[in-house]
């Protein structure tokens, strides 16, 4: 008997951000597959999908982060359950599976820095590749060079067209806008971000005492009188955001506004935030964020769900993702 094999494309969502997921179904006119997701009494993740997945193309999305809301769940957790998710889809005969993170966690430690360190962000690139995981979406890694501990295609894709849309709708003129990259790490992103805006740029000098700790000891550029946009990958527990605003104004900046890719906002991030001299902080969506903790902290949330919808489209047709790059 004559059979033709026909590919369809299934997208199903992790526990950390289902909201974004649902969005990315949207963008792309279909329903979200169904999975079943619950923990056993000790803690450990059980994955079930309710339908079948056999011959189809698989894209999980998840975020490798902890959240406070909706799931509570830990970055641990995360992980571990995006890779359950993809041996479960990969023992049930999945003709390919992409996993859609919209946030690498484990990123931050992608060298060795001291003697005795790990290198996590190649230990989580082969635990995803182990599970059956055969590509990666992502957006804006910690470090470029992240990619290369892969052995299957990564797309590393960039939030700045989505935050730069949001800096624009404000109207402020180019000729007063001063692209600032808090660090040496992220200035090659802020130089990006200032040809594409047409506007100025200095570039910050970070050190690290500790971990979540910070200090700034110098600033390349002038800022006087300036509109200063700080560009970071992610915003954590938000120390070295708040001082490298408050030594932005003490240079002479008129105002200090944040654009950031990853929301991790933990600890005492939102207080943080809220006392400091930060007009607003614009992040995306990669990590689902409190809209009320939002709102007191003056964080604007804005969407990456098209940019994962047509990535997640090219890669189904056989397209080009670079396309997503112009």
């Amino acid at each position: 008997m004559d059979t033709q094999m026909t590919k369809s494309m299934l997208v199903f969502s992790g526990s950390v951000n289902p909201e974004l997921a649902q969005e990315i179904a949207q963008e792309l006119g279909i329903e979200l597959g169904k999975v079943k997701l619950e923990k056993f009494a000790n803690g450990e993740i059980y994955a079930k999908y309710e339908e079948s997945v056999r011959g189809h193309d698989v894209f999980l999305v998840q975020s490798v982060a902890g959240v406070t809301i909706g799931s509570c769940m830990d970055v641990n957790d995360a992980l571990m359950e995006v890779l359950i998710m993809a041996d479960a889809a990969k023992r049930a005969s999945a003709r390919s599976i992409t996993a859609v993170l919209a946030h690498y966690g484990y990123a931050r430690q992608d060298r060795k820095a001291a003697p005795r360190e790990p290198i996590t962000a190649k230990l989580v690139a082969d635990l995803l590749q182990v599970a059956g995981i055969d590509r990666v979406i992502t957006l804006d890694l910690h470090a470029s060079q992240i990619e290369g501990y892969f052995d299957i295609p990564v797309n590393n894709l960039s939030g700045m067209p989505v935050l730069i849309d949001a800096i624009k709708k404000k109207g402020f003129d180019p000729a007063e806008l001063c692209i600032v990259s808090p660090d040496v790490g992220r200035a090659k992103e802020a130089k990006k971000m200032s040809s594409l805006m047409g506007t100025d740029l200095a570039i910050m000098h970070k050190d690290r005492p500790g971990h979540n700790k910070a200090e700034i000891t110098a600033l390349i550029g002038d800022v006087t009188g300036k509109i200063c946009i700080l560009n970071d990958d992610m915003v954590d527990t938000a120390g070295s955001a708040c001082a490298a605003a408050k030594t932005l104004l003490d240079k002479g900046a008129k105002r200090v506004l944040m654009t950031s890719t990853h929301p991790v906002l933990s600890g005492p991030a939102f207080d943080r935030i809220k006392e400091s001299c930060i007009e607003q902080l614009i992040v995306c969506n990669t990590i689902p964020v409190d809209p009320e903790k939002a709102e007191k902290s003056r964080i604007k949330v804005v969407s990456v769900a098209p940019l994962l919808a047509r990535a997640i489209h090219e890669v189904y047709v056989c397209g080009s993702v670079a396309s997503l790059f112009n």
